[in-house]
């Protein structure tokens, strides 16, 4: 075994997790180096000297530690007692270094660099929710270029103490607030209703991506009356040869009847073609066929690591799943039709607290009267935009999956399905690709925080913006996927991510701006009801 390294005084280490994949890494990876030039200036001229903790590999041509196995080797060499930089400019798998981070003692700070290009924010983010979750204490910066003054401030506090101080004066704990009575008792009766009826979360393959965050513990899930089914994804693949050819036909004829756009082409390799598309449909029939046999309520299917050497993307199939108006799917031997008129909340990446969050929305708008379709998004990126009646920090909102056609402009007719990028998606597929409506919303997130479940909540509204900037925004992050220009009420940029505790953000639409107050309010008494802290973020009217 190799023994550790001490540093000498006024070093900083630097570690930085990857993907798995290796044509991700190598693709990402000049971003991360110009990421982490950056950042080593900044810390060279607060008089700090940088030391990588693992060097680039020549072979591989990328410098990311890009398997758990390799992050334990990284940080057995490192010193516990070090100060510690956790710098992302990608998408990463935090299983690759949450088994160091939580042996760590020196100070942590997690920096990703303020950029829609590789998702080094949603990486950091998600770091950010397992290390909460695991109960490890770190600090957490971002910036665009590393000279601002509030990443030199945050990043000279760091190295003089080991702590970053943000402001967080938007969250309020609801056991500290009143709400109206109504509002309250109409949440805590959904509460019982739903925990009383009980719920089944199906989960194909648990732990996608290394997202620890995303898995509720059981003893934390039951008592809110819901319960995993832990499927195989195998068993997703077995079903989808039980589909027949016309039976996938069918699906697609349905949607391209309701006016959806594929954009097809001959290679395989680099385009979607109709075959991958059929293939989604066999999914998709598999999927609800599955959901109704073991009584799930809500399903995920993580596709990464185990589909994705086998069929192409799951994510037509997700946003279909949480359409109220889908393609109908019948019983293998029957003419009964499974789920009819009903939504199948689907989870994208099997993020279980997502799961939880979506199941919860689903029921509680469907008592309200409203739209139920709800979706998670990456907290992605987001800057400031002035024109056409917006004059505020607009968030990309951005996904692979699960957005619902429901969710934009035009519906179905609005919606493209464009190849995924091959770097993730080898065997290709489509996406549901399209901009959100303009609307009142309520955001939310579910997270583990010492060893209990929260919930944060609060209202925005999604907004159009000018084609062309729709366009630059697409452009600068993945275009081939839905997109959510979102403003969030009472919460600045900044604060968020602060106090986001996960790379997901869950979103659904309500009738009014006034409703979308009352239905966040509901929500949250209905949640405390099931047993959550919950926390009331930004400028939530409480009358």
């Amino acid at each position: 075994m190799k023994t550790r390294n001490s540093l000498s005084p006024k070093t900083v280490c630097v570690v930085c997790s990857g993907d798995l994949r290796l044509s991700a890494n190598q693709q990402c990876w000049p971003e991360q180096a110009r990421m982490e030039a950056a950042l080593g200036r900044a810390l060279k001229a607060e008089g700090w000297r940088v030391v990588r903790a693992h060097a680039y590999d020549q072979q591989k041509q990328h410098g990311f530690i890009d398997s758990q196995k390799m992050g334990i080797e990284v940080f057995r060499r490192l010193d516990p007692q070090a100060p510690l930089v956790v710098a992302e400019a990608v998408w990463q798998y935090t299983h690759h270094v949450l088994a160091g981070l939580t042996t760590h003692r020196g100070p942590i700070l997690t920096v990703a660099n303020w950029s829609g290009t590789w998702p080094g924010l949603v990486g950091m983010l998600n770091i950010n929710g397992s290390l909460t979750k695991a109960g490890v204490r770190y600090s957490t910066l971002w910036s665009k270029d590393f000279k601002d003054d509030f990443f030199r401030t945050g990043l000279r506090q760091w190295l003089q103490t080991g702590v970053v101080t943000h402001d967080q004066s938007h969250v309020k704990d609801l056991r500290l607030l009143k709400l109206p009575l109504a509002d309250q008792q109409f949440g805590q009766r959904a509460a019982r209703r739903f925990r009383q009826q009980k719920a089944i979360m199906g989960i194909f393959d648990e732990g996608c991506m290394g997202m620890f965050n995303a898995i509720i513990p059981d003893e934390l899930l039951h008592p809110t009356g819901v319960f995993k089914e832990r499927l195989s994804q195998s068993t997703l693949y077995a079903a989808m040869q039980r589909v027949s050819d016309a039976e996938a036909r069918a699906v697609l004829d349905w949607l391209l009847k309701k006016g959806m756009t594929f954009d097809w082409g001959r290679k395989e390799e680099t385009q979607l073609t109709e075959a991958q598309t059929l293939q989604q449909c066999k999914m998709y029939v598999a999927a609800v066929r599955l959901a109704d046999e073991f009584g799930c309520d809500a399903v995920g299917i993580q596709y990464q690591q185990g589909l994705k050497d086998l069929v192409p993307a799951s994510d037509l199939v997700e946003g279909l799943l949480n359409n109220v108006d889908r393609p109908p799917v019948k019983a293998a031997k029957s003419s009964r039709v499974l789920f009819a008129g009903e939504a199948i909340p689907h989870f994208n990446e099997v993020d279980e607290c997502a799961g939880l969050d979506g199941m919860v929305t689903y029921r509680l708008w469907r008592e309200l009267g409203f739209a139920p379709e709800n979706t998670l998004h990456d907290v992605r990126w987001g800057e400031q935009f002035r024109g056409d009646g917006v004059s505020d920090f607009v968030w990309v909102f951005l996904i692979s999956g699960a957005v619902p056609p429901a969710h934009l402009t035009g519906g179905y007719r609005g919606a493209t399905s464009h190849r995924q990028p091959p770097m993730y998606f080898r065997l290709g597929g489509g996406s549901i690709q399209g901009v959100s409506r303009p609307g009142p919303i309520v955001w939310s997130r579910v997270f583990v925080m010492d060893g209990k479940l929260h919930c944060d909540l609060g209202v925005g509204k999604a907004v159009r913006l000018p084609e062309k900037e729709s366009q630059r925004r697409l452009r600068l992050t993945t275009p081939q996927w839905p997109i959510m220009h979102a403003i969030l009420d009472g919460v600045t940029r900044d604060q968020l991510m602060a106090r986001h505790k996960a790379n997901h953000i869950q979103v659904v639409y309500a009738p009014s701006a006034k409703e979308a107050h009352r239905a966040c309010r509901i929500k949250a008494a209905l949640f405390a009801e099931l047993g959550l802290e919950v926390h009331l973020c930004g400028n939530v009217e409480l009358d």
